[in-house]
């Protein structure tokens, strides 16, 4: 017997007892300002090359239709609450009023009726905001409709074909382009742009806070033997000195190392377990004087991974050491990468691929063209023709000489 048969069957006779769970909803109307609604779904993207199942944050304007979606890891606490205050960015200003499903990031249990007991931090952050929460009613989803229609519009016209990026940060970028080019669409039965009715609406929000909610975990590890610190199970380089104690911030989608109030390292979160994130550019300092340990170490791998590591960079390595020796063509390449912290990846990359197009696998070569971008060359002032004319001086008449000339002559 077929599925479709069953189906047809159960639906009939659920008919007939009085079950049918299908109800009439009536359409609802809001006012500019008055309300938002929040939810979490999933989608996949391509990040390094490697398939990624994400979680996103989108709130959504019952008013304007509107729309904010942010991508993270893991759906939690934190995340949740940041993503909060990018939509508020974003929109310009708060809702009054937010309409959740019952996640556990904001509710802590769920009483009778729409009462519910909220979670300390997520009251804590809607005093902040100054903004009310209501809850929808357990398997009821249509209570909330315009977000759950949203997240099926923006992932069939934004997540299809899976979208593409360096890392997270990249594909957020990517998404809050896709919000504002949302803002063009016209809703049907509307007579203006997404866009146009959301800064319409901007008016009657509630303002922005302020500062933003202190929503960063912060802990003072030590740097250890590795140069490394230790954020939860994870270890994460820093470019200080082992034993030094450091300040770590702990954000939804990033590490933050902070020396006497100033970054020195910033990586993404890892949530997996007993991992270490490293960066090479940590490392090149300790590297210069131990250029043996280059080729092989873990840091370089994992910029290979990342890929910031191309192919011209081992061909370029290749070629120093044929040229100066093991060590001494290391050292220089080493020299090299450590341009990439004033001038960034780009560029460095694009001069050494000039350098290897020009034969001249050289550092001096390679330094050269990567500062040659900055270096400009000065011009004398130009000076106007009409400034010239005082200096104009008749032409000398010759008539009288070829008249001295014409009675010497014999």
């Amino acid at each position: 017997m077929a599925e479709s048969t069953i189906r047809k069957y159960v639906r009939e006779r659920k008919r007939e007892l009085g079950w049918s769970t299908r109800t009439t909803c009536v359409p609802q109307s809001y006012a500019p300002g008055q309300e938002g609604q929040v939810d979490w779904y999933e989608a996949w993207a391509e990040l390094s090359g490697e398939q990624v199942k994400l979680q996103v944050f989108s709130l959504r304007s019952m008013v304007s239709g509107a729309a904010f979606h942010r991508a993270y890891q893991r759906a939690t606490q934190q995340a949740f609450l940041e993503a909060h205050e990018q939509a508020f960015h974003y929109f310009g200003g708060v809702f009054r009023l937010l309409r959740y499903d019952n996640l556990k990031s904001a509710v802590k249990k769920i009483l009778r009726g729409h009462q519910r007991e909220e979670t300390t931090r997520f009251i804590a952050f809607r005093s902040h905001w100054r903004f009310a929460s209501d809850f929808c009613t357990p398997g009821e989803p249509h209570e909330k409709g315009g977000i759950e229609g949203e997240a099926g519009y923006f992932r069939r016209n934004h997540w299809v074909p899976l979208p593409q990026a360096r890392d997270l940060d990249d594909l957020n970028a990517q998404l809050l382009a896709a919000c504002r080019e949302d803002e063009r669409r016209q809703i049907a039965g509307r007579h203006q742009t997404v866009g146009a009715a959301m800064i319409a609406e901007r008016a009657q929000l509630l303002p922005l806070a302020e500062q933003d909610c202190e929503l960063a975990e912060l802990s003072f590890p030590r740097v250890d033997g590795l140069g490394c610190v230790r954020v939860r199970t994870n270890l994460y380089s820093a470019p200080a000195r082992p034993g030094k104690t450091v300040e770590v911030r702990l954000s939804p989608s990033h590490v933050e190392v902070r020396d006497e109030g100033r970054c020195i390292a910033r990586h993404q979160r890892c949530y997996e377990r007993h991992q270490q994130v490293l960066d090479l550019d940590h490392y090149l300092d300790v590297l210069e004087r131990k250029p043996g340990a280059f080729i092989g170490s873990k840091p370089l791998a994992a910029w290979r991974q990342r890929g910031l590591w191309p192919e011209s960079y081992d061909r370029l390595l290749a070629q120093l050491i044929e040229r100066h020796g093991k060590a001494s063509g290391t050292r220089q390449m080493i020299q090299l990468l450590s341009l990439i912290r004033p001038h960034g990846h780009a560029r460095v990359r694009a001069a050494v691929e000039e350098a290897l197009t020009l034969g001249c696998a050289d550092a001096a070569a390679v330094r050269h063209l990567v500062e040659a971008v900055e270096l400009t060359h000065v011009r004398d002032a130009s000076i106007e023709l009409d400034a010239l004319s005082r200096f104009e001086r008749p032409l000398p008449v010759m008539t009288d000489y070829d008249g001295l000339l014409q009675e010497v002559a014999p």
